[in-house]
């Protein structure tokens, strides 16, 4: 219930406006979120790259209305990319992109905007050393994202498409989209979907999850398995020897502020370890999202906009 109130208030404006404005917001919101600003945030990748992490760079943004705003999103992400190969960070990192943010739903034109943006971040990372994840977004954007994944790898075969193990439908695209040098970031996903299209309860969604692990590890791709659930980081490991797999054919990936230890401890084994880390000032949606995912980070969140934490 909670789960579904806090993916609610993630799209309601009212509720967005006094979260944004509340000044003490910012504590817990740094937890989650490297900065607003690719200054603020450049430190702390760094930071996670010189202690053996690899990283994926994500600029938050969920609102574009028109091509207009889509290219200018897309113009971001080029000069993150030239950024990053300035500053000899580009090896170790890649970038995340919402379709949406590149115009996939806008109403008139939004596959062909999304794609034509897309193309331009895909190939300026491929000159820059890196690469490009798109990132999954609501059940209503999951067919269009697939097909964009599938355009963009005709020409930049190493892009990367995340699916969500609690659709019922992700184990069948595993197998569409698990070709020689594919890379999948399998998560358990953070929106609401309605209980026709999606497991509810948490056990099934673990063991879909477990499921597309099988048919991911067994694949030609490289499985990117993006938990923090201890019980799905040992079984990845398992599954991903008896495949025959080696440390350095299977990726973990977390989210920034999540489980660093644990983050540490993979990189340690030898295993490729990648934190995604967002930010920009448009973070409200990913951040309800992350409470939303774990309920109990609310109680922290609330004590910090009383001055408690």
């Amino acid at each position: 219930m909670l789960r579904r109130l806090l993916l609610a208030l993630a799209r309601n404006d009212r509720v967005r406006g006094l979260i944004m404005a509340f000044p003490a917001t910012r504590n817990v919101v740094e937890r989650f979120v490297a900065g607003t600003t690719w200054q603020e945030a450049e430190p702390k990748v760094r930071q996670l790259i010189e202690s053996g992490l690899k990283v994926t760079v994500d600029i938050l943004g969920e609102d574009t209305a028109s091509p207009a705003d889509a290219e200018r999103l897309a113009d971001d992400y080029l000069g993150l990319l030239d950024r990053l190969a300035a500053e000899g960070l580009a090896g170790a990192a890649e970038v995340s992109v919402k379709p949406s943010a590149i115009g996939l739903a806008l109403p008139a034109d939004g596959p062909a905007v999304a794609l034509a943006q897309a193309r331009r971040i895909a190939a300026k990372a491929e000159a820059v050393g890196s690469t490009i994840t798109l990132d999954m977004e609501g059940c209503q954007l999951t067919d269009a994202t697939i097909e964009l994944a599938e355009a963009l790898r005709a020409e930049h075969p190493s892009v990367g498409c995340v699916l969500q193990a609690g659709l019922r439908r992700s184990q069948a695209d595993c197998g569409r989209l698990d070709g020689p040098g594919s890379r999948i970031r399998l998560c358990k996903g953070a929106y609401d979907v309605p209980a026709d299209l999606a497991y509810t309860a948490r056990r099934e969604v673990d063991l879909s999850y477990v499921r597309c692990l099988k048919a991911l590890v067994r694949g030609e791709g490289l499985p990117l398995v993006a938990t923090h659930d201890p019980v799905l980081i040992e079984i990845a490991q398992e599954l991903a020897s008896r495949a025959g797999r080696g440390l350095g054919d299977l990726e973990f990936q977390m989210l920034y502020g999540v489980r660093p230890e644990e983050q540490r401890r993979l990189a340690s084994m030898g295993y490729s370890v990648r934190v995604y880390v967002p930010y920009g000032p448009d973070w409200y949606g990913y951040f309800m999202r992350r409470l939303a995912e774990r309920p109990a980070n609310v109680g922290f969140f609330l004590r910090s906009l009383v001055g408690r934490s």
